[in-house]
């Protein structure tokens, strides 16, 4: 069930009767005052936020979660100012509070709604113990550059899924009122486009055409908004010449006039001030004016609101009642927390963290986020009887916070079961387990130990290689423009391999790695990005075979760096790619060099494939499609089509398997993508089993924006295929009439 925003919550309350009545009483600089958000103190309340708050010069804190610092920061806002308005409290609950879940772009993997729904809820709840009443989150920017650092916050590179998820994690955040007990305010960001930043360096520039903007990058927000969203955060990069802090056209034709949205919008740390660093303003003023006219609400960090809001209004160049628009978007989110009556957290509340409930879905989270990338002659699931010790190598086996993932504030590594302790215990004392870590950090270049790792893997009878890249490699500002395996990781795996035993390598990370140089090295290979609290126990699940990895890919994984971007959904172009054209750069005939190139859209040294594509992830047991069909050819514009195929497990394995619809609209009024994802389902089968997978296209699935920026449903051919990864081959057709 989709949550309401605000304004919808409170209707036929007497909310808007009440926020409006407030507002009449409050002065200018009060009003203002409820548009600034501050960060806390650390573990007291410095003497000047406390004369702030009595003031009632701050309208949210962030960054506090000491509920007993939360509850004297609200006394003071409630008791001793003379309006007695709460406050927001922001917090980054990412993925988790103290019970974390695997990093956004794993639970993406997932493709799984309810279970990240129900991830976000337990966040909430965890955090809403503690005080805090608003996050920032979900980020919803379509990524599509494995580089950059925020990948990991990401819901991956495709928009459909995101949509999905990021719908989910807002129910689940804010539940079905946000003034029910454990409920928090969601916030959607980054508006937008940022996962488009050049280069894959983060804060760097975005120059997205307006058409693209519109099918791709601001489909999840608008999902967002749809679903209740409260809040919007802008950008920290600029959007085609106009940073997204100041662009009117997002925050204002987009998001308010076309989406209707009536929640309130938040700048990120500091973006109202970064505006004249970037350019576009001479001072902060001017940022000030920017920001506000663009339609920011509130400021986070920084303090120009504060500082010049009165003048520009008191010179005619901002007017009162902009700012009245901004507070009454504001105070109607905190009317529908029901802060204005209960605005005080009860500490015995705590006592909801981390609970048996909330590690189990954590458990389920990571087991079902992990994919399988690579099992040759069936390495993977380890047969318990026919061993008798196990190798556990790596600077990631045993490893409690970084298997936490970046944004994990609030994280508690002593809550983290290891994949060391989670095998050991798996294993008891049937199986002997070695375990050395090879290397100091995934980071580290010495090979001084790979000599007592070459014994150890000798003398065991499997290796299970833990790779990766610590927390601190991923998340905001650590972005990379190498992304294979850092370090001599890739030496450790050529050691390993050279010693004769079967060798599994199971890889935590904040983003897909280029696996090239290593991929040919392994026997099996399970992709576990930060796996979070329980991450340890589900990867010991798997590799024991007490169940099948179900994860699929969010995200393209190039075989390159310089294939970046790399995603399902690209266009045909004039000379489309196919294996037939393809020519290597050691195959060229160098006395006919240009009559042998093939001349389409691919490398000459990577052709035009990724490692692994979107959607793609490997089972212990085998699915097969077949008998795909539509339920009739032609469909009207406003009527549905449902396509169906036959599922089958024939292999040995009872297992989940991601059913995945794709479409393709073969001419447009602007040119489409050579495929979309559409639907989704996981399927339960025992082996043997077949079920028949069905999916319902509704013509309004097939809409596009064209070429003059208007949401169209056009009429004409369409493909559409159902399978297991964006590779699809079963496929049929159908028609849309007028």
């Amino acid at each position: 069930m989709a949550s309401s925003n605000a304004f919808q919550l409170i209707e036929g309350t007497g909310g808007k009767e009440f926020i409006q009545t407030l507002l009449g009483k409050m002065t200018l600089a009060e009003k203002i005052g409820q548009l600034c958000q501050v960060n806390a103190g650390d573990n007291h309340i410095p003497d000047n936020l406390h004369n702030d708050l009595k003031e009632g010069l701050i309208g949210s804190v962030l960054n506090q979660v000491d509920v007993k610092l939360v509850n004297e920061l609200q006394r003071i806002a409630v008791e001793e100012s003379r309006l007695g308005i709460p406050l927001l409290i922001g917090r980054d609950v990412i993925h988790g509070f103290k019970t974390v879940l695997p990093i956004p772009v794993g639970q993406a993997a997932t493709w799984n709604p309810d279970l990240v729904r129900k991830g976000a809820e337990i966040a909430a709840k965890e955090a809403a113990s503690t005080g805090v009443n608003w996050t920032f989150a979900p980020m919803l920017d379509i990524s599509r550059d494995p580089r950059w650092g925020r990948v990991a916050e990401s819901l991956g590179e495709d928009p459909y899924l995101a949509s999905e998820l990021g719908e989910a994690m807002v129910n689940g955040f804010q539940g079905e009122n946000l003034s029910d007990i454990g409920s928090i305010a969601s916030c959607a960001k980054h508006f937008a486009g940022y996962g488009a930043a050049e280069s894959g360096r983060d804060y760097a520039t975005t120059n997205i055409p307006e058409n693209e903007l519109r099918n791709v990058y601001l489909k999840p927000f608008h999902s967002a908004v749809n679903a209740g969203v409260t809040a919007v955060m802008t950008s920290f990069s600029d959007v085609n010449g106009i940073p997204a802090t100041a662009n009117e056209f997002l925050l204002r034709q987009v998001l308010r006039d076309e989406w209707l949205f009536d929640g309130f919008v938040v700048s990120d740390w500091d973006s109202v001030k970064q505006l004249s660093t970037h350019g576009l303003t001479e001072n902060d003023k001017e940022s000030a004016f920017e920001a506000l006219s663009a339609g920011v609400d509130m400021e986070m960090a920084s303090y120009t609101f504060r500082h010049h809001l009165s003048s520009l209004v008191a010179e005619g160049r901002i007017s009162e009642e902009l700012i009245d628009q901004s507070v009454l978007n504001i105070l109607g989110v905190k009317y529908a927390l029901g802060l204005f009556e209960s605005p005080y957290t009860d500490p015995d509340s705590l006592s909801s963290i981390a609970n048996p409930y909330a590690l189990g879905i954590a458990r389920q989270s990571a087991r079902e986020s992990i994919v399988m990338l690579k099992n040759d002659n069936k390495a993977l699931p380890l047969i318990e009887s026919k061993l008798n010790s196990l190798a556990v190598i790596g600077p990631l086996a045993d490893s409690a916070y970084e298997q936490l993932g970046t944004w994990i504030f609030d994280g508690d590594p002593d809550l983290s079961i290891t994949a060391l302790e989670a095998i050991k215990n798996r294993a008891g004392d049937e199986i002997q387990v070695n375990f050395h870590s090879g290397l100091e950090t995934t980071r580290s270049r010495d090979t001084n130990s790979f000599d007592e790792v070459s014994r150890i893997a000798k003398d065991s009878d499997a290796v299970l290689l833990f790779l990766g890249e610590e927390s601190i490699l991923s998340g905001e500002a650590h972005c990379r423009a190498d992304i294979n395996l850092p370090g001599v990781q890739a030496q450790l795996v050529e050691n390993v391999r050279k010693c004769g035993k079967p060798v599994i390598a199971v890889i935590m990370a904040g983003r897909p790695i280029t696996l090239t140089n290593i991929i040919d090295q392994v026997d099996a290979l399970l992709f576990a990005w930060h796996p979070g609290t329980m991450g340890g126990a589900a990867i010991a699940e798997l590799l024991f075979g007490d169940e099948s990895p179900s994860g699929k890919l969010p995200i393209s994984f190039p075989r390159h760096v310089g294939q970046i971007p790399i995603y399902y959904n690209q266009k045909n172009t004039g000379k489309p790619p196919s294996d037939k054209a393809i020519v290597h750069i050691d195959d060229i005939d160098p006395l006919a060099p240009q009559t042998s190139l093939g001349m389409t859209a691919f490398h000459l040294d990577e052709g035009f494939k990724p490692l692994f594509p979107f959607g793609f992830g490997l089972s212990y047991t085998v699915f097969k499609y077949e008998n795909i069909q539509c339920d009739r050819y032609e469909m009207k514009i406003g009527e549905s089509i449902t396509v169906s195929a036959d599922l089958m497990n024939t292999g040995e394995f009872e297992a989940e398997e991601i059913a995945q619809l794709y479409v393709r609209d073969l001419v447009g009024n602007v040119t489409r993508p050579v495929r979309e994802l559409k639907g989704f389902r996981r399927v339960h089968l025992t082996p043997g089993q077949k079920k028949t997978v069905s999916f319902e296209i509704h013509s309004d699935d097939l809409a596009f924006y064209d070429r003059n920026q208007k949401l169209i449903v056009e009429p004409g051919e369409f493909r559409v295929w159902i399978g297991g990864s964006s590779y699809a081959e079963l496929e049929t057709g159908f028609r849309v009439i007028n």
